[in-house]
């Protein structure tokens, strides 16, 4: 039975930057279980923790920005659930915040519209600005992407709600991405940069997950400096 819902929030490092998404999902139900706290489990014959991440991190990214919902069967102070379940977390993760959320809102994963990213490139002889603002003033951009033996062609300007320069290095730029993310099509940050061609990033950080501007959770992560917009 479910009485309360936390909503944590976790970075995840240089260490784990690999972890595919199925096996963070396991590894958070085994911090959890030898952290001893009253998660809710599912019914049936294989029950499992009802736990659930806002959105897959891509692999080999690195992130302070994950959020990820608990239930409890028994409610329980998120203080508590801070310090219990930081004590089984390997080197890689860091434990941000926990706040309690109603346990009716929509799901997590229905909550997110964008997820902002720090992206790191060497851009050798490309003008970054004149890219930059050439990618954002067409109206659409033709994209593929090849995966093993599928082709998947889409519009990849339409997954990009901005890119402006964050910083510039003797040797590379960083370019903040505000990219789509939800049912209708995710960006992703390292094919932004080969559309601008500026090739392979160098590293890939997500700052920031934006949930819906309905959700009732969202005043309370804006007056926590979360979301700028």
């Amino acid at each position: 039975m479910k009485v309360q819902r936390l909503r944590l929030t976790f970075g995840r490092g240089e260490e784990v930057k690999y972890i595919t998404h199925l096996d963070l999902m396991r590894f958070w139900e085994r911090a959890l279980r030898r952290a001893a706290l009253p998660v809710a489990y599912s019914e049936g014959f294989s029950p499992h923790a009802q736990i659930s991440l806002a959105a897959p991190l891509p692999v080999g990214t690195t992130s302070e920005a994950e959020l990820m919902d608990v239930f409890m069967a028994q409610r329980v102070a998120p203080k508590t659930v801070l310090r219990d379940l930081a004590r089984q977390l390997p080197a890689g993760f860091t434990l941000i915040a926990a706040e309690e959320v109603g346990i009716g809102l929509p799901a997590l994963q229905a909550d997110v519209r964008f997820a902002e990213y720090d992206v790191e490139v060497a851009p050798g002889d490309v003008d970054v600005s004149a890219a930059v603002e050439r990618f954002l003033a067409s109206p659409s951009v033709p994209w593929e992407h090849r995966r093993e033996d599928e082709v998947r062609a889409y519009d990849i300007r339409a997954l990009v709600d901005e890119v402006q320069i964050l910083r510039r290095d003797a040797d590379a730029v960083t370019l903040r991405m505000r990219l789509k993310n939800d049912s209708s099509g995710s960006g992703r940050p390292e094919q932004v940069a080969l559309a601008l061609g500026l090739g392979q990033p160098r590293r890939i950080h997500r700052t920031r997950l934006v949930l819906s501007a309905r959700s009732p959770a969202r005043e309370a992560w804006r007056r926590r400096g979360r979301f700028a917009g």
